[in-house]
């Protein structure tokens, strides 16, 4: 068996290591599905082209160790980082902004399997308030409070027009909401306490047609 203390060092991680420990349960867990029992960090590093050092390393920020010769366990690993990540517990969301794109996180039944679940949605929009998005209600956003309180919310999910995310954001946190999953392009400011995950679509698709330009150079 791997040695393998998940939480022992969880305020230690480096960002870019968080960030790189999903792919790694995203291979190991196909892995698993197809029965594999050992892998080496080699051959993680092959498959995701990262460093095998750095696999190392990155694991090593989570007290796991594989076996010399041999490699690390796939089902202890898949099992470690699972719970490391968080992917396994149920966080209670609320979308804040339920037009197309927060329609569509709604609707994405995928989120549940990494721990998130959207349990309401809220909006401005009479043309939606009171309908349902997948088995979802949509409220009007004056009752987010009401909502956080009564549905044990922890995170807010922002995907509104870029001149109301702040506001949004605000009323968010006097809300209660701990945990901020922003959208928008726009970056929100907010007091100590409350934590914030930036997903900029339009900064990928900058960032993915600077590089077509540079192909065409």
């Amino acid at each position: 068996m791997n040695e393998i203390n998940p939480n022992s060092n969880r305020d230690l991680l480096p960002e870019p290591t968080i960030r790189r420990l999903p792919w790694y349960l995203a291979y190991v867990t196909l892995l698993h599905n197809n029965n594999v029992e050992y892998v080496s960090s080699t051959k993680i590093a092959d498959e995701l082209n990262v460093d095998s050092s750095q696999i190392a390393k990155d694991l090593s920020f989570l007290n796991i160790k594989g076996k010399t010769r041999i490699g690390y366990e796939v089902a202890s690993l898949e099992t470690a980082l699972r719970d490391f990540l968080g992917f396994d517990q149920s966080h209670n969301a609320v979308m804040v902004g339920s037009g197309s794109l927060g329609a569509a996180l709604i609707s994405d039944s995928g989120l549940q399997r990494y721990g998130l679940k959207i349990v309401a949605g809220v909006d401005v929009n009479p043309d939606i308030i009171g309908s349902q998005i997948g088995g979802i209600p949509i409220y009007h956003v004056d009752r987010l409070k009401e909502l956080v309180k009564k549905l044990n919310i922890r995170i807010g999910i922002v995907a509104v027009p870029v001149d109301s995310a702040q506001d949004v954001a605000d009323t968010m946190v006097a809300a209660g909401i701990k945990g901020i999953w922003n959208f928008t392009p726009y970056r929100i400011r907010v007091r100590d306490g409350v934590v914030i995950a930036n997903t900029s679509i339009y900064s990928h698709l900058a960032l993915m047609y600077n590089r077509l330009g540079t192909l065409n150079r």
